[in-house]
């Protein structure tokens, strides 16, 4: 059902969201789910059912276990597949997980041990970053999907909403002072936080398509934020 009418929407073949984004949770695929078949431990060869401390380590000699590549940002920080999220618990989640996979705990153990520590520990940085900004976040909730936004793509932005960065552009190009900056950044933050809203109740109304428009609209408004903080900067 949800697999005819996302190709539809987005005229992409061989696309197959199945699920609901927003509050929800969704699962675009049974491939992005942990595999049926548990892996065996790489140090005692044994299986012993699930990973205990979140699916990292050996449940017989406690040995830490590489990545997993089949968990997703979202079950990695063990969040709901949606655009709604908890930052506090997101936070919370992250430095939990530091705690334990950290390449500072693992200086005694074995070298595997050590390399797996910090793939483990750039995965999770990778995403909390990632699902921290409303902006990374949606464009990661598309991309589960199989939808990407090409990086240097205007996905015919209509001609007003093109005029209207090229003239918030033009009036940073001419702000001075302080005042000014300030101005700058208010009226660019009040646009990102109508588009958040607006991605939002996209992803509840499973139009993925609005969500890729308002996402690409998101990207020009963090282009603007950059221009902004390098203005800024002290010559």
């Amino acid at each position: 059902m949800w697999c005819g009418r996302t190709r539809a929407l987005l005229r992409v073949s061989g696309l197959w969201p199945t699920g609901v984004l927003g509050r929800r949770p969704l699962n675009c695929s049974a491939a992005s789910l942990a595999g049926s078949n548990s892996p065996r431990c790489w140090n005692c060869g044994g299986l012993g059912g699930p990973l205990r401390g979140d699916r990292f380590f050996c449940p017989q000699c406690r040995a830490l276990q590489p990545p997993d590549p089949t968990r997703d940002y979202f079950s990695l920080l063990d969040c709901n597949r949606s655009f709604r999220v908890d930052t506090a618990k997101l936070q919370h989640r992250y430095q939990q997980l530091q705690r334990l996979i950290h390449p500072d705990f693992f200086s005694q153990r074995s070298q595997t041990e050590k390399d797996f520590s910090e793939k483990h520990s750039t995965l999770v940085n990778d995403a909390y970053q990632t699902l921290l900004a409303p902006l990374s976040r949606g464009l990661y909730l598309l991309k589960l999907c199989g939808v990407e936004i090409p990086e240097g793509t205007d996905y015919e932005m209509d001609s007003q909403f093109l005029m209207e960065i090229m003239e918030i552009n033009e009036k940073l190009a001419e702000a001075q002072g302080e005042t000014a900056m300030k101005e700058m950044e208010s009226i660019v933050r009040a646009k990102q936080k109508e588009l958040t809203d607006n991605v939002s109740r996209a992803f509840e109304r499973d139009d993925f398509e609005k969500a890729k428009e308002l996402l690409t609209k998101m990207r020009y408004f963090s282009n603007v934020e950059e221009k902004i903080k390098l203005k800024k900067i002290p010559l």
